[in-house]
């Protein structure tokens, strides 16, 4: 079993959200005691117990309780009973009892209005396995073809055919089967897009066009995505005072294993932009991770001008640019390719500047410009911020 970097408060309770496949039931398993309680929805004989009638947990919960004295409440999946987040949230008023609440969408949570527990638990998520967590088995390569889900570096003997079972069982069919999507034809076809053009500025209008459906449908599935953390949206940098900029989305799948079984692109040698995008996604993903982990308030964006000058990262905190980095996964970068970049410090000359690549010494390219391995700005530049918190 990885040792995950996660680190949630030891007596506060907590959501802890993120895909099917990260590890959360085996991580929250792992910091379990003997005497708490763990309730899992998934099975259906569960689901129907407490949804028709949600205030039998409430007694479960007590009589439980009454047995032990202080323990955790485990409620897995809690995003299929929404109703019981007001047992939960009477029982925390009430009584010492911990709780801890995974979910797989947060999208019947928000849109049902649900008991979200403001102030009485704290929200982290799980993202798939960090190379830190990975520690000596991570393999860029690997990582890179087939993803960072624990099963495709655990026990999971056949790794294709895993994941083209997600992409296929978990992204579509069990997507409709909540009720996210009424017609999974087009929302099929629409991933298939989504794959193939993963980390490119959308232009909602064409993809519509492509499924067939309306703008409004596209956003949609977007955002189904967003709620299921399967993809998660880059946002442009809209402030310049030079420039005017792009103010288009860029979305990300969350796993690059993932990726490739929807684009097809699993089972053979990936071409070299291909290769540049999956690098582009695993390094944003693994930040991502980082930032979450190491509970960092940053936000992030990507800049472009209309005339096409772009900068692939930039690392915010409000509305102060933190850092600006380009992603680059050729093993010669020169300053010849950071055209974007030397665009961008005509308006931003104070920002520092970074290109993070594979295996690169870290050099200064210009006087405003570093190049670093991608590993080594994770490490040692965000790490630095945390420990001057």
């Amino acid at each position: 079993m990885f040792k995950r970097q996660l680190n949630p408060h030891p007596c506060k309770s907590f959501f802890l959200f993120g895909p099917r496949q990260t590890g959360k039931s085996t991580y929250v398993k792992s910091i379990l005691d003997r005497n708490d309680l763990y309730v899992d929805l998934l099975p259906q004989r569960n689901f129907l117990r407490y949804a028709k009638n949600p205030g039998q947990f409430r007694g479960e919960v007590l009589a439980h309780q009454k047995k032990h004295h202080t323990f955790t409440c485990v409620i897995d999946e809690i995003q299929k009973i929404p109703s019981l987040l007001d047992e939960v949230h009477e029982l925390i008023e009430s009584t010492d009892i911990r709780f801890i609440l995974t979910g797989s969408s947060s999208r019947k949570l928000r849109r049902g209005s649900a008991n979200l527990l403001a102030g009485r638990a704290y929200t982290y998520h799980l993202f798939p396995l960090t190379f830190q967590e990975l520690g000596d088995s991570f393999q860029l390569g690997k990582a890179l073809k087939t993803g960072c889900l624990p099963p495709v570096w655990g026990q999971e003997s056949d790794v294709k055919e895993f994941l083209y079972s997600y992409s296929e069982t978990y992204l579509k069919e069990e997507i409709a089967a909540e009720g996210l999507v009424r017609n999974i034809g087009p929302f099929s076809y629409f991933l298939d897009i989504v794959a193939a053009s993963d980390g490119e500025t959308v232009n909602f209008n064409n993809i519509a066009r492509e499924c067939s459906v309306s703008n409004k449908t596209v956003q949609q599935y977007y955002q189904i995505l967003e709620d299921t953390f399967l993809a998660f949206k880059l946002s442009a940098w809209k402030t310049s005072s030079r420039k005017r900029l792009v103010t288009h989305p860029r979305y990300y799948l969350f796993d690059a294993g993932v990726t490739n079984a929807l684009a097809h692109t699993l089972g053979e040698n990936i071409s070299r932009r291909t290769r540049g995008r999956r690098f582009e996604q695993f390094f944003i993903g693994q930040l991502r991770a980082q930032i979450e982990y190491a509970r960092l308030r940053y936000q992030l964006y990507y800049w472009r001008t209309n005339h096409g000058a772009e900068v692939d990262l930039l690392i915010c905190q409000g509305r102060k640019i933190l850092y600006a980095i380009e992603i680059k996964s050729s093993s010669t970068i020169s300053g010849a390719d950071l055209s974007g970049m030397k665009s961008f410090l005509q308006s931003h000359a104070n920002v520092p500047c970074y290109v993070v690549g594979i295996d690169q010494p870290r050099r200064l390219i210009s006087e405003q410009i570093t190049v670093l391995s991608w590993d080594t700005f994770l490490m040692e530049e965000i790490m630095k911020d945390f420990g001057e918190l």
